[in-house]
């Protein structure tokens, strides 16, 4: 299927590795010109060169709010306008919702939720100008079914997801679409780093862990970053201009939520 998005530009934020990675090689598969960003720039070129084609990489740290502008001024003067803007970033460390300390909360605010919120307000005039224009932001199926341990993940992505349906009716007339993507337990290094510590807590191997896990998921395996990033490829396509305002999970049926 020809998704309708050859030649436009898009930024993927995290897309040195992971989910980011999945999503940029599948826009970049569609012909987009894909600007992906990473917290080392090294890394960040070196994933853009291995994608080939019009990828290009940057350095990027969104717990830096004083980083957001001179970077996108720079983007924008080497790139062009920026026609699908992807939110994307690591998850916070593993929390109690009863240990609540400030400074924690306050910087995982600022990482997970203003800093996007600065890049679309950034972004937002010139699609909006163009009337053509897709925001997708990865979140977790947690801003359904909070998962135990998580807190800071459930609470944050959460805020999130209240701006984001927000935005999307605000936007919609003018061709900007708005959606989400929850992803479960998919391969990649966060997974994996949740498996060695209930591996270790519990004195058993990785794999009887990781084994256990996929079992509760009704495909019985952990999904790909590939497999999510099509699904992103989608949200961003020409067939998906009437869908906008959605959390989409991506999880493998994992998550029982009806709505």
């Amino acid at each position: 299927m020809d998704l309708g998005i050859n030649g436009r530009k898009a930024l993927v934020l995290g897309g040195s590795k992971g989910l980011g990675r999945g999503i940029a090689e599948a826009l970049a598969a569609e012909s987009v010109a894909v600007a992906l960003t990473g917290r080392n720039e090294e890394a960040a070129g070196r994933a853009a060169a291995e994608i080939g084609r019009d990828a290009a990489g940057f350095s990027l740290d969104l717990t830096k709010p004083d980083a957001i502008d001179p970077f996108l001024d720079r983007l924008t003067s080497i790139f062009g306008q920026i026609d699908i803007l992807v939110l994307n970033g690591g998850g916070p460390p593993p929390t109690n919702a009863a240990d609540v300390d400030p400074g924690f909360w306050r910087g995982q605010f600022e990482a997970m939720v203003l800093s996007g919120m600065r890049i679309a307000h950034r972004l937002l005039p010139p699609m909006r100008e163009r009337r053509y224009g897709r925001i997708v932001a990865v979140a977790s199926t947690s801003i359904r079914e909070p998962i135990s341990g998580l807190a800071a993940s459930n609470a944050l992505r959460s805020a999130l997801a209240g701006w984001m349906k927000t935005l999307a009716g605000e936007v919609a007339a003018d061709g900007v679409t708005v959606n989400m993507l929850l992803p479960g337990r998919l391969a990649t290094d966060r997974t994996l780093s949740f498996d060695r510590m209930d591996a270790e807590s519990e004195g058993v191997s990785i794999e009887t862990v990781a084994q256990r896990s996929q079992m509760e998921i009704p495909i019985g395996r952990y999904g790909t970053p590939a497999e999510f990033g099509a699904a992103a490829a989608f949200l961003a396509s020409r067939q998906a201009s009437y869908i906008t305002g959605i959390a989409l999970p991506v999880d493998g049926g994992l998550s029982r939520s009806m709505l």
